[in-house]
């Protein structure tokens, strides 16, 4: 595995390990999506770089997605999941009524199922890599 490559699997792993930490807050279920997103397109981009795909400068998970899927060989991942990450990653960055879903921050339940996406992709990911 190219060093790169395990570089961008640790940065991944340490958004994990944030959202580990902070997952049970509920005023940081935004902070939470913030992370999955990062770990996710932290995986994506180690998969682009082990293949030597173009990781241009997008930090828009389905896009990502479209350049590594074919190196994926067990699971598709929800688009759906991915569109809602990125809405929440872009404005979970800057203060004010932003990192928000159409209803407000995202409840304790969403938050878990960010996490539980983020994992899932980091998981297959890495098995992949290995």
């Amino acid at each position: 595995m190219k060093v790169l490559t395990e570089a961008w699997l640790k940065a991944a792993k340490n958004d994990l390990d944030v959202i580990d930490r902070i997952i049970e807050d509920n005023h940081l279920s935004h902070i939470v999506a913030f992370h999955a997103q990062q770990s996710v397109e932290k995986c994506f981009k180690a998969l682009m770089e082990e293949h030597g795909v173009d990781a241009h400068k997008t930090h828009n998970l389905v896009t990502l997605y479209a350049k590594i899927e074919v190196f994926l060989l067990t699971k598709e991942f929800d688009t759906r999941m991915m569109r809602i990450l990125d809405s929440l990653y872009i404005d979970a960055r800057y203060p004010g009524d932003l990192g928000l879903l159409p209803e407000g921050l995202p409840n304790q339940e969403e938050a878990k199922s960010f996490q539980a996406f983020a994992v899932a992709v980091y998981e297959q990911v890495t098995c992949r890599l290995n």
